[in-house]
C-alpha cells in the first residue's frame, strides 16, 4: 500500500519514566510523567489505552490492551538535552551530540550589554525563573520603567517578557529578532522566546501571543527531504517555530490543545500528500512546569476523545504517530524538563497491530521510519527506521 498522509502528533513534554542517565541531567531515577498524571486516579485515556500506551515497556500503570491497535515502543534520547528543540530535532532525525547552551547563573555581563544597546532598554532579572513568576516578580517595575524582563530556565533559552501596554507584541518580536542575532556561536541557545503578558499587578497573566525564535537546524531533517521531494510538510502549532521555518511548506499556529488537535482534523479533512507534524505544547507550559498533575491528566483527556474523533476519520493511506520530545514530571523536583523515555504510537490500516517494538535507541528511528513509510531515501545521520517491522 502507498502511504500519502503521515500524521506525526507531539504531546509535549508526556515522558513515560526516567531513562538510564536522568542522574546527568539533574533527575532522580523516579521521574516518571505518566505514572505522576495516572496518580491522580482521574487519567482516562481509552483511545490510547487501545492503541497500546499502557502495554509499552516499562510502563507499570494502567491496564494494558489484550489485544492492541498499533504498534508501539518507547524512545530514548539520543541528544545531550532535554528540551523542545534538542527532542524535535531528534523526532525529525537530528541528533545533537553537544548540549546548547545553559545559563543557570544568568547570562554573562557582556551579553546583557550587548542586548541592552539593540533594545536601546534596559534589562530586569537576567536569572532562571519560573515564567508566571517572573512577571509577578517584575512586571511592575518593568511597567514603571519600560526595562524588558530577560530570563532563562534549565533549558537553552532566553526570553523576554514585556506588557502589551508597554511593548506591543510586533515590537516584542523585533526584540526577540534582535537578540537572536547576538545568540549565536557558544552563546546559541535553541531558542528566543517573545513572552507577552498583560493585566494589571499582581494578577498579570500571559497572552496566547507567545512565540519562538529557534536556531536553525545545523543540518538536514526528514521535513527537508519530504519538502524537497515535491511533497507537503504542514506545521500545526510551534513546530514551525521550533524549526525556524526549515522543511516546512505550510503552517498554522493554535491557541491551546483543543483548537491544535481542531486544526489537525480541518487538515485530515483535506487532501494532501506528505507529513502533517503537530505539537500540542499546552500539557507542559500549562501543567508541567506548574506541577499541575490534575490538569495534565485532564488534558490528557481531552486529546483522547479528539483523538477518538481522528481515528474514526483515518483514511487507508493514512498513518499515525504519537509520541513526544522529553519529560515534564509533574510530581518532579523544581519545575523543569525531566529526561524520560518517551512512547511511540503507530497506527493504520498499513500498520500491524500489536507489535512490540521494545526499547528503541534514537528518536531519530522516527524519521528514519517516516522517510521509508513514504519511499524516501533517508539521508539523516540518525535513525534506524522499524517500517518493516510495522508495514502490513
Amino acid at each position: 500500500m502507498v502511504i500519502r498522509r503521515m500524521f506525526l502528533i507531539v504531546l509535549d513534554s508526556f515522558g513515560i519514566g526516567a531513562e538510564p542517565d536522568a542522574g546527568a541531567f539533574g533527575d532522580a531515577a523516579t521521574v516518571n510523567t505518566l505514572a505522576s498524571v495516572y496518580g491522580t486516579g482521574i487519567l482516562h485515556v481509552p483511545n490510547m489505552q487501545k492503541l497500546g500506551l499502557f502495554n509499552i515497556d516499562g510502563v507499570t500503570c494502567g491496564e494494558k490492551a489484550a489485544e492492541p491497535l498499533a504498534s508501539f515502543g518507547r524512545m530514548q534520547e539520543a541528544s545531550k538535552g532535554k528540551d523542545t528543540t534538542v527532542g524535535h530535532w531528534e523526532i525529525a532525525g537530528l541528533i545533537s551530540e553537544k548540549p546548547l547552551p545553559t545559563y543557570p547563573e544568568g547570562f554573562p555581563p557582556e551579553i546583557i550589554q550587548q542586548l541592552e544597546e539593540a533594545f536601546g532598554r534596559k534589562v530586569l532579572c537576567n536569572k532562571p525563573y519560573s515564567g508566571t513568576e517572573v512577571i509577578k516578580d517584575y512586571g511592575r517595575e518593568h511597567m514603571e520603567t519600560g526595562a524588558l524582563i530577560v530570563y532563562t530556565s534549565a533549558d537553552s533559552v532566553l526570553q523576554i517578557a514585556a506588557h502589551e501596554s508597554v511593548v506591543a507584541p510586533e515590537q516584542l518580536y523585533e526584540y526577540c529578532r534582535m537578540a537572536r542575532k547576538i545568540m549565536t556561536g557558544e552563546h546559541g541557545v535553541g531558542r528566543i522566546i517573545a513572552r507577552p503578558f498583560e493585566g494589571e499587578y499582581p494578577n498579570f497573566v500571559r497572552t496566547s501571543r507567545r512565540h519562538d525564535f529557534s536556531m536553525e537546524p545545523p543540518g538536514d531533517t526528514v521535513l527537508d527531504m519530504i519538502k524537497m521531494s515535491g511533497n507537503s510538510v504542514i506545521s500545526v502549532g510551534k513546530i514551525n517555530d521550533i524549526f525556524a521555518g526549515r522543511g516546512i511548506s505550510q503552517h498554522v499556529g493554535i491557541d491551546g490543545n483543543i483548537d491544535g488537535m481542531n486544526k489537525t482534523l480541518e487538515f485530515q479533512a483535506k487532501k494532501f500528500y506528505g507529513l502533517c507534524f503537530v505539537n500540542l505544547v499546552d500539557f507542559d507550559m500549562k501543567y508541567g512546569h506548574r506541577r499541575d498533575a490534575k490538569g495534565y491528566a485532564q488534558a490528557l483527556n481531552d486529546f483522547d476523545k479528539q483523538l477518538g474523533q481522528f481515528l474514526d476519520n483515518m483514511q487507508r493511506e493514512d498513518i499515525l504517530i504519537i509520541t513526544a520530545d522529553h519529560g515534564c514530571d509533574p510530581k518532579g523536583a523544581g519545575t523543569d524538563h525531566t529526561r524520560e523515555y518517551v512512547p511511540m504510537l503507530a497506527y493504520g490500516q498499513s500498520i500491524k497491530p500489536g507489535v512490540n517494538l521494545g526499547t528503541r535507541h534514537s528518536f531519530a528511528d522516527i524519521a528514519a521510519t517516516l522517510a521509508a513509510a513514504i519511499r524516501l531515501p533517508y539521508r539523516c545521520k540518525g535513525g534506524t527506521s522499524f517500517w518493516s517491522d510495522i508495514k502490513a
